[in-house]
């Protein structure tokens, strides 16, 4: 088996809200699509079938992807964790176990394509932009997204790029909207770093709004850049990393 066939399994958080496996799974298909020769499985740590193990079932080398934006606690602890009661369950011979999607810029463009969607000029020096993640109590994860605002707004222009949190840290995406308004800010977008709908994606966009923004972009979904991005780091994953079950 080449290293571009070995199969490819991406977790996910899972959410009680039906709306986050549909979207998980519409950006499988597309990544399907994209790599016809590549078996392509999902899995959930939560909420939703199946789970790791089963995702795993009958496949004697794998690589598992976390299908998360961010490196915080689920890809540290809960997805290492699921590896090893698989492994308990049913041995394996090779699991190469790869990096979260982000940060990287094929993420940033997907933003812009969801911002443009919602008819925002992407670089608009009159647009100030609020950068949403889920949140996290790690704070190296939260310093990501504070990075990515920053590295954004020099590379495109915007009126400024600021980092807000869905929970677990602050600012909110509420508040950051009303210091961008209060400083002057000509307009304030919103563009969630969320992979899928649900509770954090409606919260935010009600508060958001409420608040002052002018348009909220639709979350992330089965954007081609994702697609493009679960292939690039199968691929890196492949070739480079050790596995992590070996029999």
């Amino acid at each position: 088996m080449s290293r571009h066939e070995i199969p490819l399994i991406a977790v996910a958080h899972g959410s009680r809200d039906p709306r986050a496996a549909a979207t998980v799974e519409a950006l499988l298909r597309r990544v399907r699509r994209a790599r016809p020769g590549l078996a392509v499985r999902g899995a959930y740590l939560d909420h939703a079938p199946p789970t790791l193990g089963h995702a795993l079932h009958g496949l004697d080398e794998a690589v598992v992807l976390p299908l998360l934006l961010t490196a915080a606690y689920h890809s540290k602890v809960d997805i290492p964790a699921a590896l090893r009661d698989a492994e308990l369950r049913e041995p394996l011979r090779r699991v190469h176990y790869g990096p979260t999607l982000g940060p990287h810029p094929l993420l940033v463009r997907a933003l812009e394509r969801r911002l443009s969607e919602a008819g925002v000029l992407i670089g608009d020096p009159s647009t100030a932009v609020v950068l949403v993640s889920a949140g996290s109590s790690d704070a190296e994860a939260n310093a990501v997204i504070a990075r990515t605002a920053r590295d954004w707004a020099r590379e495109r222009g915007w009126w400024a790029v600021s980092p807000a949190y869905a929970s677990a840290a602050s600012p909110t995406p509420a508040q950051e909207v009303a210091r961008l308004l209060h400083a002057g800010a000509p307009r304030v977008v919103v563009a969630p770093y969320l992979l899928a709908p649900g509770y954090f994606s409606d919260k935010v966009r009600h508060t958001a709004l409420a608040a002052g923004a002018d348009t909220v972009a639709d979350v992330l979904g089965d954007a081609p850049e994702l697609a493009a991005l679960l292939l690039e780091r199968h691929d890196q994953t492949a070739r480079s990393a050790p596995a992590l079950i070996a029999g």
